[in-house]
């Protein structure tokens, strides 16, 4: 399923004509959209929604929109590495006044199937190709306030997939740090609490619990 903005054009009618009736989700917390307006408009929109709870109380609140997104953990299962990467992610930035974010490639879907932006965002970031694909899940990246859903997947390599050098798409100026890491280091990172991005966190974790044995040194197998 192709993603895209949430609210915008055909989704953003549907909304409004819900306008004065119930949603109810998987559980059944009674709310009726009262109406929504769109606050801000550029890469991303901001809209102010009114809400009416089911005591009648009503609640305002603002909801950001950017569209739906993936994220890919490229391992190999032959050296038990993973190729990560580090980008310029200016909320960090002014937050912490950092740029050293290591994270999992990623990126927003376009006019295709999730699974082709994940193999394009490998490519383009990592220089990959990458082979099958394996679907981890479909999540909500902050639903107090984005409408992003969140698709990942884990995908094995080998060194022939690497075709290219990665760093990020021409003219887009992302100047992306391509990272190859042992997955033992990687686990011993995550233990050690310095794995900081929810996504990459949750993609080690995953493969973790179903591929142990590759977060190991292979002088710890032979032991």
């Amino acid at each position: 399923m192709a993603g895209g903005r949430l609210f915008t054009k055909r989704a953003l009618r549907w909304v409004r004509s819900r306008a004065g009736r119930p949603c109810r989700g998987v559980t059944s917390v009674p709310a009726r959209i009262l109406r929504t307006r769109t606050l801000y408009e550029g890469w991303t929109e901001i809209l102010g929604v009114r809400l009416q709870l089911e005591d009648g109380y009503e609640v305002g609140r603002e909801v950001e929109d950017h569209g739906n997104a993936v994220a890919v953990l490229p391992y190999d299962p032959e050296r038990r590495t993973a190729i990560l990467v580090k980008l310029l992610r200016p909320p960090i930035l002014i937050s912490e006044g950092r740029t050293d974010l290591l994270e999992c490639p990623a990126g927003m879907i376009e006019d295709e199937e999730p699974a082709e932006t994940a193999r394009r965002e490998a490519l383009e970031e990592t220089g990959l190709r990458l082979r099958e694909l394996e679907h981890a899940g479909r999540v909500w990246s902050s639903p107090g306030v984005s409408t992003e859903r969140l698709d990942l997947y884990l995908a094995s390599y080998a060194a022939a997939d690497r075709v290219d050098r990665g760093g990020g798409a021409a003219g887009e100026h992302e100047n992306i740090q391509v990272i190859e890491l042992p997955l033992a280091e990687l686990r011993r990172l995550i233990e050690t609490k310095q794995v900081e991005d929810l996504k990459t966190l949750a993609l080690l974790a995953l493969l973790m619990l179903r591929k142990p044995n590759l977060f190991v040194t292979e002088a710890s197998v032979t032991e």
